[in-house]
């Protein structure tokens, strides 16, 4: 059996941010070892393939768990205009997985 799940984070970009003309919000989707609480792949609607990829090592291989790192982390590293949509969207992917953690039925 697999451990991993597939789940979403989003967040409200900036109204002068491509990311809101293209797509309307900022999502990530993310991979998730449920025994680890890991993250094994990072992807989000950026429109740079370079975000793309910035944001895949600022995430894949750090906890889900410890979002307050995360957000740390892209608050410290990341300084492009979706910098507080990428941190709510982190922040709502972790609220959604400790539901799923929490569900006695998951």
């Amino acid at each position: 059996m697999s451990r991993t799940i597939y789940l979403t984070g989003e967040a409200k970009s900036p109204t002068n941010n491509p990311i809101t003309s293209q797509w309307g919000l900022f999502f990530i989707g993310l991979v998730v070892d449920t025994e680890t609480h890991v993250i094994h792949a990072a992807d989000c609607t950026a429109t740079l393939t370079l975000t793309v990829e910035f944001v895949r090592e600022l995430l894949v291989g750090r906890s889900l768990l410890e979002d307050d790192v995360l957000v740390e982390s892209i608050t410290d590293r990341y300084h492009g205009s979706s910098q507080r949509a990428l941190a709510a969207a982190v922040r709502s992917a972790a609220a959604k997985y400790r539901d799923l953690s929490a569900d006695p039925a998951s």
